[in-house]
């Protein structure tokens, strides 16, 4: 991952965790939902630590029901 874009995936990663908790779920039942085979990716992808794929990033918003769009609206 390139230092570039780090802020960026720390605040797709910070979306991602508040949009799976205010869904109420768990870091392992999302994996399982987005074939995931580790949860500690998910976790890694939360905390900034790990680019995903575009493929994880629409299976994510798919997921949790809500446009890839949201993902991507980073708060200041």
């Amino acid at each position: 991952m390139k230092d570039k874009y780090s802020e960026s995936y720390r605040k797709l990663g910070l979306n991602i965790n508040y949009y799976r908790k205010d869904r109420g779920m768990s870091q392992e039942i999302l994996s399982e939902l987005i074939s995931i085979a580790e949860p500690s990716h998910l976790s890694k992808i939360e905390n900034g630590h790990s680019a995903p794929s575009l493929d994880v990033v629409f299976g994510i918003a798919k997921a949790l029901d809500i446009p890839v769009y949201k993902l991507f609206e980073f708060r200041e």
